[in-house]
């Protein structure tokens, strides 16, 4: 359609809706204020740039990780996400996951991530007059292997995303700190089961007590806001999903 069809259009539905008392032009203007934030990963089929050969793995995410047009660096996603900001009415804010900070010179597993890795985003964040939110990254390593994170059995395992847990939390607290809008960090995991398990409440007590754990440091309101994802199902977690909505709801 051209402009001119798109704005006749547009004429026809504002007087339809005009005679069920409904102003269109006020709706517009009270969409401009409504602040959606972007989800990073979309740039890049959920690869992350922790490494030049990073790729997605596990989750159960329904993703490839092989989109031909994806941003290959950071350069290229944040033009790219500059052209979408461009592009969308009203303001944006963007969802980064722990898997997209500036690694190269300062490499650091998941347990260690800090501020340091993250600056890049920050300065850019205020060069577009935007806010940041946060998401740990609990896929595409190997500690997550077993489709178990914050819930999983194995000690070391449950304790290296705990820590992953505080440093993501740290990390949003100090955008939110720096940008002067309170970062919202969400919690997603994949764990669960393809079959159904013996020990559910088991893996949900684990849950519980590494919730409990990750989230004992407590920050400014003004800087965090913590939230809980919940995962409905993925490939190969189709009986059990230990974060459920039932689960999330409860803890809450």
């Amino acid at each position: 359609m051209t402009a001119d069809q798109i704005s006749a259009s547009y004429e026809l539905a504002k007087r339809q809706y005009s005679d069920l008392g409904v102003s269109t032009d006020e709706a517009l203007k009270k969409m401009d204020e409504v602040v959606i934030s972007l989800h990073c990963w979309q740039t890049d089929d959920v690869g992350g740039f922790e490494r030049p050969d990073a790729t997605l793995s596990g989750g159960g995410i329904q993703a490839t990780g092989n989109y031909p047009g994806k941003a290959t660096s950071i350069e290229e996603m944040r033009k790219d996400l500059e052209k979408v900001m461009e592009l969308l009415p009203g303001r944006q804010r963007l969802n980064l996951h722990a898997s997209y900070g500036e690694f190269a010179g300062r490499p650091a597993d998941r347990n260690r991530i800090g501020v340091e890795h993250f600056r890049g985003w920050i300065d850019w964040a205020k060069d577009q007059g935007i806010g940041l939110d946060f998401n740990g990254t609990y896929f595409s390593h190997p500690l997550a292997e077993s489709g178990f994170t914050l819930s999983a059995k194995d000690n070391y395992i449950r304790q290296f995303w705990i820590d992953h847990m505080k440093c993501c939390r740290e990390i949003g607290a100090e955008m939110g700190k720096q940008l002067g809008t309170a970062c919202v960090h969400n919690t997603w995991i994949p764990d669960g089961s393809k079959d159904i398990p013996v020990d559910r409440n088991g893996h949900r007590i684990l849950l519980k007590q590494s919730l409990d754990e990750g989230f004992i440091k407590q920050y400014p309101a003004d800087y965090l806001k913590d939230a809980l994802e919940s995962k409905l199902f993925g490939i190969g977690t189709e009986s059990m999903t230990v974060g459920s909505h039932d689960f999330y709801l409860g803890y809450a």
